[in-house]
């Protein structure tokens, strides 16, 4: 099974890159699709196009009567197999437009697609979102694979916990690292070598020279074959995208 997860950074920039993406969705063809920062409505369906993800759900599909500010853009999920929504989570945080969508696939597994608080002194705000998520986890009693935008890094506690590393509230859980288990190099997937991404960290951090790896796919009882960077020549986002090849144990 094929995962990918990519903040798509909404309709900003040239709208020539979403059928850029649309193709790198098409070459890859993966089974399984967390997009983040994702526009409801005609830009889902351009990236999705021709894809074979004919199951799919937006956060706007399941929480329809948000403000319009929120429906712009927000997490999406989008799968082979058909998969049903059982959770929905908002973010602790000042960034309420975001949501955590959980689904189990083909009552085979739950695909769980966070977006986590961006700002350098959320993590208070991340690590009570990686405590949800791994409420989700235990409630469902099923293999997860956890893929998005968790806008932290992996000595983070947020992501210590979720790698098993470290506990938060006298809790603790377990998910493999895709990035760590199989990938090569440092993985940096918000760095101002992207130019897509170069001023808006600019903007954001006022660094400029920034590089980290904030982007992930975790999964419990799954054997992890492969991680590889999506989107990075030529760049298809500020972020670049993740894809894994797992097989469920």
């Amino acid at each position: 099974m094929r995962v990918l997860t990519l903040n798509v950074q909404n309709d900003v920039g040239d709208p020539r890159r979403f059928a850029l993406i649309n193709a790198e969705l098409r070459r890859l063809r993966p089974d399984v699709v967390m997009l983040q920062e994702v526009c409801y409505g005609s830009q889902l369906a351009e990236l999705l196009d021709g894809t074979g993800l004919v199951h799919r759900t937006h956060q706007s599909d399941v929480l329809p009567n948000l403000p319009d500010l929120f429906q712009h853009d927000g997490t999406a999920l989008a799968t082979r197999r058909p998969h049903r929504v059982t959770d929905v989570l908002e973010s602790p945080s000042t960034d309420p437009h975001w949501w955590t969508l959980a689904a189990v696939v083909d009552d085979q597994f739950l695909a769980i697609t966070p977006t986590t608080p961006w700002r350098l002194d959320h993590e208070h705000a991340r690590e009570r979102q990686a405590l949800d998520i791994a409420t989700l986890h235990t409630r469902h009693d099923l293999p997860t694979v956890l893929a998005g935008d968790f806008n932290a890094t992996p000595d983070a506690a947020s992501i210590r916990f979720l790698s098993g590393l470290q506990s938060l509230d006298g809790r603790s859980t377990h998910f493999h690292d895709a990035w760590t288990v199989a990938g090569d190099g440092p993985g940096h997937t918000w760095t101002t070598e992207n130019p897509l991404a170069r001023q808006e960290i600019a903007t954001l951090i006022g660094q400029s020279n920034h590089h980290r790896r904030i982007d992930y796919i975790f999964a419990t009882a799954a054997t992890i074959t492969s991680a590889t960077l999506v989107g990075v020549n030529p760049p298809l986002s500020d972020h670049y995208g993740l894809t894994a090849d797992l097989e469920l144990i």
